[in-house]
């Protein structure tokens, strides 16, 4: 049975305690950290490959107050997800992003780690984004909780068809990579699971793969995707190196790579 969410709002209310739940209504906060009930889902339950963030973003949370469904993931930011998702082969170099996220039958499904919106209270202001959001939320027994809870509606059991989950961001000193798998190998204890690479991990039905988070700063998408630095006379980032990493890993999930881009 597949656990891909069905395109659309998903009927979940699993975090808040028996609370009657409003779509993006209704909010649940413990400390400085609050989770809204909007959780969402879209591409096709039975995909081949599964794209996952860590939770909607401001761009993500401000599309869903105006516009259609599937303009809401990576809002104003899919030309990074071209970037990033044609650097492993897993992509097209010239694939139209908003073509494949409203495909229900493609090769794509896209959602979220935590489908809910995470937000951490930073002053007077709720903020959802920003450095080392997973790490700091599981930290806390609430976040944990929610991370589970998520984990286990839907990753415990994906359909026969999913070879490969896509995880956008690393984490300071890959501790993204290191939270997400304890969370994922939690929710499928039955998995014969090993380290691919210091990026990737599998469970010898599911392969795993973290990269670059799309809303990265500066330089570290194409520093990640190896392209030169011309203020660096042509030279190549170390930080290629996970690139190359999550293409390899890539490589080992069983499906069809197109050309690296």
């Amino acid at each position: 049975m597949s656990c891909i969410a069905l395109r659309g709002r998903v009927d979940c209310a699993a975090c808040y305690c028996g609370a009657s739940v409003i779509f993006n209504k209704t909010v649940r906060a413990e400390g400085d950290w609050r989770i809204t009930a909007n959780p969402l889902a879209w591409g096709n339950p039975r995909a081949e490959i599964l794209v996952l963030g860590f939770s909607k973003g401001p761009n993500a949370m401000a599309a869903l107050a105006t516009q259609p469904h599937d303009a809401i993931p990576y809002a104003g930011q899919r030309h990074s997800i071209q970037k990033i998702l044609s650097r492993v082969g897993v992509m097209k170099r010239d694939a139209d992003v908003n073509r494949l996220i409203a495909d229900r039958s493609g090769r794509f499904a896209w959602g979220s780690l935590i489908r809910c919106t995470v937000e951490r209270r930073e002053g007077d202001e709720w903020k959802g984004s920003g450095g080392g959001m997973l790490d700091r939320f599981v930290a806390t027994p609430f976040g944990r909780g929610v991370a589970s809870n998520c984990a286990s509606r839907f990753l415990a059991e994906l359909p026969p068809e999913t070879k490969l989950a896509v995880l956008f961001g690393l984490g300071k000193k890959q501790n993204f990579v290191r939270e997400a798998r304890k969370l994922i190998q939690q929710a499928r204890p039955k998995g014969r699971w090993r380290d691919v690479n210091e990026i990737a991990y599998t469970d010898e039905s599911v392969t795993f793969v973290h990269v670059e988070h799309f809303a990265a700063q500066g330089r570290l998408i194409q520093d990640w995707r190896g392209d030169p630095d011309p203020k660096k006379g042509g030279a190549i980032s170390p930080r290629a190196r996970f690139g190359q990493l999550a293409y390899e890993a890539m490589e080992t999930a069983g499906i069809d790579n197109f050309p690296v881009a």
